[in-house]
């Protein structure tokens, strides 16, 4: 799940996050269809084909969710963008990161960018989501 601990922050790149969270997206949807994710997620068809089809389009957050949501076994969108959230939050706690700090970090974000992105008062990509996620991560040890 999005929300989940990275094991070895230093084995792994943001890429490479993203690629797994893509690939949770499209396993969703290889189950459900196409069109039926789209429907009960909300999620632009267009969007939903692309991942189903392998390619790698700029996905919010929010919208890998609510696909997400899609499946039975899974918590419903709003409860998983907070844990996303809460995750980050509390893995910044664990490792004593400030948002300026991570913003040093990051090449085109700046804390009041980060911090919004985090608190969810922005839009996130999950590229940039596995940005923060790897790099916080990678802090707390």
């Amino acid at each position: 799940m999005l929300y989940d601990d990275i094991e070895d922050p230093e084995s792994v790149t943001p890429a490479q996050l993203r690629a797994e969270y893509l690939a949770e997206l499209a396993a969703v949807i290889d189950e459900l269809g196409v069109d039926a994710v789209a429907e009960e997620s909300g999620v632009d068809r267009e969007l939903v084909a692309a991942v189903a089809a392998g390619e790698e389009p700029t996905v919010e957050l929010a919208d890998a969710a609510a696909v997400l949501a899609v499946d039975d076994g899974t918590p419903p969108e709003d409860a998983i963008l907070l844990e996303t959230r809460d995750h980050l939050l509390l893995g910044m706690t664990t490792a004593v990161l400030d948002v300026d700090t991570i913003a040093a970090e990051m090449d085109d974000m700046d804390g009041k960018q980060v911090q919004q992105k985090i608190e969810g008062r922005a839009p996130m990509t999950l590229a940039e989501y596995a940005r923060l996620h790897r790099f916080i991560a990678g802090r707390q040890d």
